[in-house]
């Protein structure tokens, strides 16, 4: 994805100014010459850079300083470095980021991050900064640093991961030269002095023997700054890039896609927030973060298979071990929303199960609680594995909206080796629910279903594709009742009539309606937004 990064500073002389510049750009023959400095990166001197007279605030590298490259080996891309971009629509585009970012676009309090852009001068991510100064009005600097890219997407999306790094650098310039502002307030404090001198706005920057505008490496004492920036800036458009990828699509994305796109959002963000949080955690804060980094560990169905014991391999699998029966029952339960409990001393094989039965429904329905050594509510997950001797609540137990699935193991020393793979031989598996409703009427989709699993000329992966389009159809079903009922807010007569249109009612009614109002929990925060904006939109275009 092309996109550059700036660093951008607020001269008192000569007002915002471009300090520093790195762009991607294609690898050209005899790129791969130089000292290699850095893990995958060849850094070289780029001598078509030429450098414009300044004051000594508004300049980084010296006019005759080549600038920098670095080369990525894996892709061959190169990451150059100079005070303003080679091409002249790049440094138009740089140059009014720096002015918006340092005078019209700031964020309250002035420091912090701050997106704005459009689709002809591109989008920016921009955090300002201040760096303390001592012979600087307010004894402080303005910087900004500005990631610049045409896909707006690709910047909203990257917001918690450029924000993280992006604190890391400023930090560091920050620390660096509040070091050199005490050493120098230390010395001469310029405090009384200035109170003690007679002041003139006309003369205000000469008062202060000629240093009015003075460089970043002066404020930080830093004789390689440049060159650290550079790595910086190279590595974070390296990693960006490759943190988000682009792929082929077949028409819209799914619900689960846009799902699991702002669940990674969000864990970004918490992260970002954890890290920014002062104080940092206590004891027991941080003896949770490891129990949920083990939860998570198990949670990741990619890694399941790597972990040793049985397993259930799919849908059919779960199905032929605990039977026709108790399956449908299990099923049932998993759809309508209700609480699935697990406890048994394998949590291997408690996760698998969760594995499969979590294909029954969409991501956004899903809360899972891996494996715990207490009981969770049915509001925190309603997927949870508990160790063997942990006692689940009298009201749980009681509770038809819940189902408890107790395994024993009938493995004896007096029976002979079995294979690992053989459940049915190595545990029992008994089923208890206070439901009384009858389940053998709906919902259809899990008729659909079982009528796939029982069909042996069906490989697993038919079934699951089976199972993955009669998601799609019930979603779809979803969406259209969410629609009426939510955003239109029409009446239960005339929903009646829309559930009879959508194949809801007749035999099994009552657990398709029940498997609608549950799955539209799992519709996405974006498909929702998305909604209420048109209809707003509506409301207002007849009055336009």
């Amino acid at each position: 994805m092309n996109a550059l990064v700036a660093l951008c500073h607020f001269c008192e002389l000569h007002g915002p100014r471009t300090l520093f510049c790195t762009e991607a750009g294609a690898q050209v023959p005899g790129d791969r010459d130089g000292d290699r400095d850095g893990e995958g990166l060849t850094m070289k001197a780029n001598s078509s850079a030429t450098q414009k007279e300044m004051c000594e605030g508004c300049r980084s590298l010296p006019a005759s300083h080549p600038g920098f490259v670095s080369i990525d080996d894996e892709t061959g891309i190169r990451f150059l470095s100079h005070q303003h971009p080679r091409q002249p629509q790049l440094f138009s585009v740089v140059r009014q980021a720096c002015v918006r970012s340092l005078s019209c676009e700031v964020c309250p309090g002035r420091e912090g991050p701050i997106f704005f852009g459009d689709e002809q001068h591109g989008f920016v991510f921009s955090h300002t900064f201040f760096i303390k100064d001592s012979l600087a009005r307010g004894f402080q600097r303005w910087y900004s640093i500005v990631m610049v890219a045409m896909d707006r997407i690709y910047l909203i999306n990257s917001w918690p991961f450029l924000l993280r790094h992006l604190k890391l650098t400023i930090q560091s310039l920050q620390s660096t030269a509040l070091k050199v502002f005490d050493n120098e307030q230390g010395v001469c404090p310029q405090r009384a002095v200035r109170m003690n001198s007679a002041f003139s706005p006309a003369v205000f920057p000469h008062q202060r023997s000629g240093n009015a505008a003075r460089s970043l490496t002066s404020l930080t004492q830093h004789p390689n700054l440049w060159a650290s920036l550079h790595s910086s800036f190279s590595w974070l458009l390296k990693a960006c890039g490759s943190r988000l990828t682009e792929k082929l699509l077949e028409g819209a994305p799914t619900e689960d896609t846009l799902v699991l796109i702002e669940r990674q959002t969000e864990q970004e963000e918490e992260m970002s927030c954890w890290e920014g949080a002062e104080g940092g955690a206590s004891k027991t804060q941080r003896h949770l973060s490891e129990t949920e980094l083990a939860h998570n560990f198990l949670s990741d169905d990619t890694k399941l298979d790597e972990l040793p014991g049985p397993k259930f391999r799919s849908l059919r699998h779960l199905r032929q071990v605990l039977g026709a029966p108790d399956f449908r029952q299990l099923a049932w339960h998993v759809l309508m929303g209700n609480q699935v409990i697990w406890r048994g001393a394998d949590p291997v094989l408690i996760q698998s199960a969760f594995t499969v039965l979590k294909s029954l429904l969409p991501v956004g329905c899903v809360r899972s609680v891996p494996y715990s050594s207490q009981y969770e509510e049915a509001y925190k997950c309603n997927f949870l594995g508990l160790c063997p001797d942990v006692p689940v609540p009298a009201h749980v137990s009681s509770s038809e909206f819940t189902v408890l699935v107790d395994i024993t193991s009938e493995r004896s020393c007096h029976i002979p080796a079995v294979r690992e793979d053989d459940i049915s031989s190595l545990y029992q598996f008994t089923i208890t629910s206070a439901n009384t409703q009858p389940i053998d009427r709906g919902p259809a989709l899990l008729n659909k279903l079982e009528v796939a699993l029982c069909n042996e000329n069906l490989s697993v992966d038919v079934v699951s594709h089976c199972l993955l389009c009669l998601k799609e159809e019930w979603m779809n079903k979803v969406k259209v009742l969410f629609k009426f009922s939510k955003v239109d807010g029409r009446g239960r007569e005339d929903t009646q009539k829309v559930l009879a249109l959508l194949g809801a009612t007749g035999p099994g009614e009552e657990d398709n309606v029940r498997l609608l109002k549950y799955w539209m929990t799992g519709l996405s925060k974006t498909y929702k937004s998305h909604l209420m904006t048109a209809v707003r939109g509506g409301e207002r275009s007849p009055s336009q």
